[in-house]
C-alpha cells in the first residue's frame, strides 16, 4: 500500500552554503527556502530556513533543519508552520530517500491538534524538479 504524504515540500537553495572542517567534525550551513502546495497546507518556507549538517570523526552525518512555513492551512485560515527536522545516516551507505524525525509547531487552530499529538516520519526525495521532504503519518490515523 502506498501511502499518501501529509506534507510534500519542495526545498530550493537559497545562497551559498557555509562549511568548517575542524579536527573532529565537518559542518555545513545550507540555507534554503521552498514552498508547499497540499490538501493540509498552501504555501512558502520562509527564506530563512537552514540545515545544519555535521559529520563526525566517524563519518556518521546528523542533519538538522529548521524552518518555519507560511500560508494557509485545510481550513483556508492563515497559519504557519516551523519544523524541526532530524536524520542521520552514514555518508558511505547513505540511500535515498534519506529518513528523517520531525517536530512540528503551528498557530492553525485547524492544524495544532494533528500536528502536535501525533508521530511522523520524513523521506528526502531527488526527484526531476530538485529535492523534496515528504513526511508521513505513523500510529493510528487522524484526520486533520
Amino acid at each position: 500500500m502506498e501511502r499518501t504524504p501529509v506534507l510534500d515540500i519542495r526545498i530550493e537553495a537559497n545562497g551559498p552554503a557555509v562549511h568548517m572542517q575542524g579536527e573532529n567534525a565537518e559542518v555545513l550551513m545550507v540555507p534554503f527556502k521552498g514552498s508547499v502546495d497540499c490538501p493540509l497546507f498552501k504555501g512558502i518556507v520562509e527564506p530563512c530556513g537552514v540545515d545544519t549538517q555535521i559529520v563526525n570523526a566517524a563519518g556518521v552525518r546528523h542533519m538538522s533543519a529548521r524552518y518555519l512555513m507560511t500560508g494557509t492551512d485545510s481550513q483556508g485560515q492563515p497559519c504557519h508552520i516551523y519544523v524541526e527536522n532530524n536524520g542521520w545516516f552514514d555518508d558511505a551507505t547513505k540511500t535515498m530517500p534519506f529518513h528523517t524525525v520531525p517536530t512540528f509547531y503551528t498557530d492553525s487552530k485547524a492544524l495544532a491538534p494533528y500536528l502536535h499529538r501525533s508521530q511522523f516520519v520524513g523521506a528526502g526525495h531527488d526527484l526531476a524538479d530538485g529535492l523534496h521532504i515528504l513526511f508521513f503519518k505513523i500510529g493510528k490515523e487522524a484526520q486533520a
